[in-house]
């Protein structure tokens, strides 16, 4: 199955309504939902802007909508390699590669964690639906670190109730530019889809989920710090999003991070901190209540390889005397 492109005009007794509304009639093939998730897909626009579905189209807009081939009704078992911490009847803990997509989506319907478990566990839990059987919480794409996945629904619903309590500890690293203005505190602000590209998430002041992230500063070099973050809530991009709010957008970030980043004196750490190519985050520490014999469970998972690299040379440079 090949991307469909589908191109709509609009008329003038058209001019007013919603988009999501007025798409609706004029593609028979899209529900209003199917509408709404393309346009928070990034896969709608308006002369090549974003838009929400809550703009009021106008006589003579041109609207391009690109619909992605459809996805399998369910994802296939398939044998790659998991880096299993923790496993036992009620549950895994995995610690993830960056680069590894969590569960299904468009542009990635292989090749997941969702596939990878399906293969090696025989059961996992339905709550999530059939694209995120046994997913507990996400990581991004890019983010490594430790995920929590549960086996049977009994475990699922255990393991998220402790979640929405907060008794489920996710705890993070992540490099950052710059020196914050504290050695430690909380960032509280809503997020929600960001208004004019949808691909991004964003603290705003409409529409917005609460949004609660704690970081204190482990190491401060100057020009980028190394901190350590814990999760009250788990939106999507919660602690990019809270960061690059802040000012202090994590290293490497695609997304959120501005432009180039050059430390005086250190052109080659310069280089290397502008070619990183993720977002320099982890979740470095899990620690949760067993749902089947209560006992509390505490994992740990290093820095990999790429990110400890990148620390390494930090330190290295940036505690050497400067060279201008």
């Amino acid at each position: 199955m090949t991307v469909q492109q589908v191109q709509v005009d609009v008329a003038p007794e058209g001019a007013g309504i919603r988009l999501d509304k007025y798409l609706t009639g004029q593609v028979p093939m899209l529900s209003r939902n199917q509408v709404q998730r393309l346009i928070d897909e990034g896969q709608i626009h308006i002369a090549q802007r974003d838009v929400t579905a809550r703009y009021r189209v106008r006589t003579g807009d041109h609207i391009t909508i690109t619909i992605p081939p459809p996805r399998p009704a369910q994802p296939v078992a398939e044998a790659l390699a998991l880096q299993i911490v923790y496993e036992d009847d009620a549950l895994l803990v995995i610690d993830k590669p960056p680069g590894l997509v969590v569960h299904p989506a468009p542009g990635h319907a292989s090749g997941t964690l969702v596939n990878a478990l399906l293969f090696h566990c025989r059961t996992l839990s339905g709550i999530g639906g059939e694209e995120r059987p046994g997913i507990v919480h996400r990581l991004d794409k890019d983010t490594s670190g430790l995920l929590l996945v549960a086996k049977h629904d009994r475990s699922h619903r255990h393991l998220s109730a402790q979640l929405q309590t907060r008794q489920l500890q996710r705890r993070y690293l992540a490099l950052v530019r710059g020196r914050l203005p504290a050695m430690q505190g909380t960032i509280e602000a809503p997020i929600g889809r960001h208004p004019r590209q949808r691909q991004k998430m964003a603290v705003v002041t409409r529409d917005g989920r609460a949004a609660r992230t704690h970081y204190q500063v482990s190491t401060a070099w100057g020009p980028v710090s190394l901190l350590r973050l814990a999760l009250d809530t788990g939106r999507t991009h919660q602690i990019r999003v809270h960061l690059a709010h802040l000012g202090h957008p994590v290293i490497g970030d695609p997304l959120y991070g501005p432009g180039m980043l050059h430390v005086q004196g250190h052109a080659g750490l310069s280089h290397v901190l502008n070619a990183f190519p993720r977002q320099a985050l982890h979740a470095a520490q899990l620690r949760f209540q067993h749902p089947d014999h209560g006992e509390w469970c505490e994992f740990h998972a290093p820095v990999p390889t790429d990110m400890a690299t990148l620390l390494a040379q930090v330190q290295h440079d940036l505690t050497m005397p400067r060279r201008d």
